[in-house]
């Protein structure tokens, strides 16, 4: 029996879907598939990478080097992104744009973070702002939304995002410090304001494709807020039904629109916050460990076999 024969009886037993085995049987007769999935992930790794070394660079050798070449080399790699991006891309449109050239965007990606650094090296060496970030955050969140929305980037967008949660203190170096009802209250509240104006900019049309990003990244956050208060040693009852909610929103969304993450967000937050309270009472490490392999194993197999009955129903 050959590769082919057996994916097709696959394929009426309804193992596999008709578009894996598309795939499947492509690539048993040699045919060419596409990398670019894979390689728009390296080359965004590739562009973050590179700003990491830069930023390391600059913040060791800043006094040898002086603050007029920093300054100078990094406002030269940031202007020459913004005339790239400027000049290169096409009329703004309300809906998806394809980037004008393979490098656009993560040229576009490069003179964001280059930004980011820049900033950060002024503060930290002239202290316009007496270490105060809020206002630096606000500008950058804001500039972040133009440029996202001028040049169609989800992944600039994910940094206005970012940039934004920075604004309200919803930073990770905080979170395991602040985990109090206020911090708890500002991360509900960004949420709320990010859903209800990632909804808006939906309904009016304008670059209606975002609206994913805006709901993975509220999600996560709303998750975390929830959790923290399940975690806290008092008053953890309404949080911990809060977490339910939150769980049984996510999990009808995903199954209602055919997105696997929001299933394994109500499956994986849902199992910490359960697993906290019921080792809330369990001092001994071997009983820890056993669960934690059991109804980890269990987990991943869960998650597994129903991302496997997303794939067929795609």
């Amino acid at each position: 029996m050959t590769i082919l024969t057996r994916l097709e009886q696959w394929k009426e037993q309804g193992k596999i879907s008709p578009v894996q085995h598309a795939h499947l049987a492509g690539l048993s007769r040699g045919e060419p598939f596409s990398l670019f999935l894979d390689l728009n992930v390296l080359l965004y790794a590739g562009v973050l990478a590179f700003v990491a070394g830069l930023g390391w660079t600059v913040s060791t050798w800043s006094q040898q080097i002086g603050d007029v070449v920093v300054l100078t080399t990094l406002s030269t790699i940031l202007a020459a992104c913004s005339w790239y991006c400027f000049s290169r891309a096409p009329n703004w449109s309300p809906g998806e744009t394809p980037a004008p050239s393979p490098i656009f965007d993560y040229v576009l990606y490069l003179g964001s973070l280059v930004w980011l650094v820049e900033l950060a090296y002024i503060e930290n060496r002239f202290h316009l702002l007496s270490g105060r970030l809020d206002p630096y955050l606000l500008v950058t969140a804001g500039l972040f939304f133009f440029l996202a929305y001028r040049f169609d980037n989800r992944f600039v967008l994910s940094l206005g995002l970012s940039s934004l949660a920075g604004w309200f203190g919803l930073t990770i170096s905080r979170w395991s410090t602040h985990q109090d009802e206020a911090y708890r209250q500002y991360a509900l509240l960004y949420c709320l304001l990010v859903c209800v104006g990632g909804a808006i900019l939906e309904r009016r049309g304008l670059k209606p494709h975002f609206f994913g990003t805006y709901l993975n990244l509220v999600a996560n956050v709303l998750f975390w807020a929830v959790l923290s208060g399940v975690f806290a040693r008092q008053d953890y009852g309404p949080w911990f039904f809060a977490l339910l909610i939150a769980c049984g929103g996510s999990l009808a969304w995903g199954l209602a629109r055919r997105q696997f993450a929001f299933v394994a967000y109500a499956a994986v937050y849902g199992y910490v916050g359960v697993s906290s309270l019921f080792l809330r009472s369990v001092s001994e490490n071997a009983a820890i460990l056993s669960y934690f392999v059991v109804t980890g194993v269990a987990m991943l197999v869960v998650l597994v076999l129903i991302g496997r009955r997303f794939g067929r129903q795609e």
